[in-house]
């Protein structure tokens, strides 16, 4: 839950940041000069890129929370199985051994979106967060019935 607090804070920060940015670049554009004009286009190129940014990663949250709660509701879930340290961080080695496991989980069963979403949780566990949302992103492809690059393969952490 916190989680989605920090988000939607951010999330609204940002927007009103574009609005922000968004305004002077149309003030700019209403001064009329040559000069005034190529600015406040290019200062309206920005909220656009970064509005386009937050809404691709809220769809990108939204549907790996979907298939949270669909594997939950079919019991799928990963169990947190990690050991911790004593400030509470995952430790790294049993991030380790959970994450051969998913792999090896993923490797037997590469068309399986279940298997990809427990891997990008493992990915995820093990600090790897680039790894972790491309699996993140072929589970959901897997999901909607996307083709997916069948050159790809479980990479190591």
């Amino acid at each position: 839950m916190r989680a989605k607090i920090t988000y939607l804070v951010t999330a609204a920060v940002l927007v009103f940041y574009f609005v922000l940015v968004g305004s002077r670049g149309v003030l700019l554009i209403k001064t009329g000069t040559l000069l005034t004009v190529t600015f406040g286009v290019a200062v309206l190129i920005l909220p656009v890129i970064g509005l386009w940014f937050l809404w691709k990663n809220t769809q990108f949250v939204r549907r790996a929370n979907q298939l949270a709660a669909e594997l939950d509701a079919e019991g799928g879930l990963p169990v947190d199985e990690l050991r911790r340290t004593p400030s509470g961080r995952v430790d790294r080695e049993s991030a380790d051994e959970v994450f051969a496991l998913r792999r090896a989980e993923t490797a037997d069963a590469p068309g399986d979106w279940r298997s990809w979403f427990r891997l990008a949780v493992a990915y995820h566990d093990a600090r790897d967060t680039p790894r972790a949302r491309k699996a993140m992103q072929r589970a959901i492809a897997l999901h909607d019935g996307k083709p997916v690059d069948d050159g790809k393969h479980v990479e190591a952490a």
